[in-house]
């Protein structure tokens, strides 16, 4: 169990933590929420022992294996595999005592080989590639990534690669600091799946109400300097949260103002659902949200988006456009319309081309082929990751915001982006060393200020904490120009828009479902690489032909695939036999005893045969894999 007593914690003149008290047991998994600047990080590195406590006790059991994701981004050359691996610390530490007795050659000590190889089995290390492996798939890596050196990735693929390496490192207590930040919808729903099977104990910041509904048991508010235990997930925090301060007369009005817009935005959707199953799913989210409505009456964050003046008919229109890098089409023949009614969000694998299709529509990439209409008095506001680094550092929230409005008052700024969590004099000081979180904050105060009449938002939620997030939803329902949203925030996603749009094999079509339904279709998906492209539509008899045709084609494609597995088959069979024979003699007393010779040849051989089946099985499982994706 894990016990923090008594305990306070100060950076710098902050206090963060304030004679506080919590109880951690084994296997319970946590959520750790708070406004960002609160304190959630600090405590992470308390525990990791990177801090020491001011005063109090915070004590961990000893036997404790801990496991982190770190944040800061490597520049390494080792390969992605080798790299995610090297979180088995102690693994790695066995194999490192392996090589060096085994380059002693004949001085090597047998004993200390038998039982170096024991331990390392007993560590699972046989399997650790492949181990490795399922989750650099699982989080979104391609087979030739793992192959890459690890400073070829960019900075968001290098956290994935932290994050994996942390997955792999066998804890008992893992701690993740903001995991789904750089992770699309199916990593996310992946990353799930993957801790709500994971036995120890779990604590995690996070800023996805989905996300931590799916996989926390507990959850703890850092507020107020104090650590406020919650049973139960984020959902029924928020109810409990809302339960106690829907009795506060103090505020009603605030939250009263909440449900009339939540309540504005449900009149807008019944008026035109046409779809029965999203319209459901959909309100129900909607009376949840108003529910939990007084949880958020205290948040720092009260803005709204306004519209542009003028609001044409038909904002955008795309006619059969191709986008593409070069010759490299990523989709193909897009026909949409958007309106100002129009509230879209955009599905599709990572690297699908969700992203391309909302630089194409920002007007920051040239289509390849097909039109593009806008409207005479079209307003983008557009928001991508690229924005929050296209921002003057040395200059102020205030002045960014006077540079677009000279004659605006003083005051006028001050009271906008006060609602976007720039109180008084933070707001006029120079922005290089804000937040990531105040940082996009800003974004989207800029865009907000310039009053768009449609909003192009690419994972807009990245680095916002819950309270902000919240907001952001809030807003986008107030909203009345068009919305195309990408984000891996379902809750976001479920609360603001009302069409989905598949991106999936170099098409853009709409999706007539749900997230659920969504969720329901990727895990029915084959592998992402090497699928065919869509066929056109054909007479039944030519399309017999062309499936025989094609079925003989693939059997003769697969062939080569086939005869090399079997091959490794009989090989894998060969050494096991040979390896159970040499295993088998290690197994008498006797030859423990005298001459260590025969002993010596033994050991080595049997490290010789165990790295061979390795190697064999790392050959057998890339052509299965292989065979598998060209069989789809």
């Amino acid at each position: 169990m894990i016990e923090i007593q008594d305990l306070s914690l100060q950076r710098g003149h902050k206090l963060l933590l304030d004679h506080c008290a919590l109880r951690i047991h084994p296997g319970q998994k946590i959520g750790l929420i708070g406004a960002n600047g609160s304190g959630k990080s600090s405590l992470f590195k308390l525990l990791l022992g990177q801090l020491q406590a001011d005063t109090g006790e915070c004590n961990i059991p000893g036997n404790w294996r801990l496991a982190h994701m770190a944040q800061e981004v490597s520049h390494s050359e080792r390969r992605a595999l080798d790299y995610v691996i090297d979180g088995d610390q102690a693994l790695r530490a066995l194999e490192a005592q392996l090589e060096r007795e085994n380059a002693k050659g004949q001085e090597a000590c047998g004993e200390t080989l038998a039982k170096l190889y024991g331990d390392i089995e007993q560590l699972e290390g046989y399997t650790a590639e492949a181990r490795a492996q399922g989750l650099l798939n699982g989080l979104g890596f391609s087979q030739a990534d793992t192959r890459k050196q690890v400073h070829e990735f960019s900075g968001g693929w290098r956290i994935r690669l932290n994050l994996a390496q942390a997955l792999m490192c066998p804890s008992d207590f893992l701690l993740l600091d903001e995991p789904t930040n750089h992770l699309d919808l199916d990593a996310t729903v992946w990353l799930e799946q993957w801790l709500q099977q994971y036995p120890g104990t779990l604590l995690i910041i996070s800023h996805d109400r989905d996300f931590l509904d799916n996989v926390i048991q507990y959850t703890v508010n850092l507020h107020n300097q104090k650590l406020e235990l919650y049973s139960g997930n984020y959902s029924s925090y928020e109810k409990q949260k809302a339960e106690r301060l829907a009795q506060q007369q103090a505020a009603f009005e605030k939250q009263q103002s909440r449900i009339a817009e939540i309540e504005n935005f449900v009149r807008r959707f019944r008026a035109k659902a046409t779809k029965a199953k999203q319209a459901q799913s959909r309100l129900k989210e909607l009376e949840r949200m108003e529910a939990i409505a007084p949880a958020h009456i205290d948040s720092p964050f009260n803005f709204q988006i306004p519209v542009a003046d003028k609001l044409p008919q038909t904002l955008m229109n795309l006619q059969q456009v191709q986008l593409a890098y070069v010759d490299n089409v990523i989709v193909d023949n897009i026909n949409l319309a958007i309106l100002p009614s129009s509230r879209i969000g955009l599905l599709g694998h990572n690297g699908a081309g969700k992203s391309t299709l909302m630089k194409a529509l920002a007007n920051s990439l040239e289509i390849k082929s097909g039109e593009i209409t806008h409207s005479e008095h079209l307003a983008i506001g557009y928001f991508a990751q690229h924005q929050l680094e296209a921002l003057d550092m040395q200059a102020s929230a205030a002045l960014h915001i006077q540079r677009l409005s000279p004659n605006a008052s003083e005051q006028e700024i001050r009271n906008f982006l006060g609602g976007f969590g720039f109180q008084g004099d933070r707001a006029f000081e120079v922005i290089e060393h804000f937040s990531g979180g105040e940082k996009a904050r800003l974004a989207l105060a800029i865009i907000a200020w310039q009053k768009p009449n449609v909003l192009l938002l690419d994972e807009p939620t990245n680095h916002l904490d819950l309270e902000m997030r919240h907001a952001l939803t809030v807003a986008l329902q107030a909203y009345e120009g068009a919305i195309v949203l990408v984000s891996h925030d379902r809750h976001l996603l479920k609360n603001t828009v009302e069409q989905f749009i598949l991106v999936d094999k170099q098409r853009a079509e709409e999706f007539n479902g749900t997230l659920e339904d969504y969720q329901h279709w990727l895990g029915q998906q084959a592998p992402k690489q090497d699928e065919p492209a869509d066929t056109q539509n054909k007479s039944p008899k030519a399309d017999k032909k062309e499936q025989r045709q094609s079925a003989a084609a693939l059997r003769q494609k697969l062939q080569p695939l086939r005869n090399q597995i079997k091959k490794i088959d009989r090989d894998m069979e060969s050494s096991q036999e040979k390896l159970a024979s040499v295993e088998e003699k290690l197994g008498d007393s006797a030859l423990y005893e005298g001459d260590s010779t025969e002993l010596n040849h033994l050991l080595q051989e049997q490290g010789e045969l165990r790295k061979k089946l390795e190697q064999l099985e790392e050959q057998w499982l890339e052509l299965n894999e292989e065979l598998e994706a060209l069989s789809h």
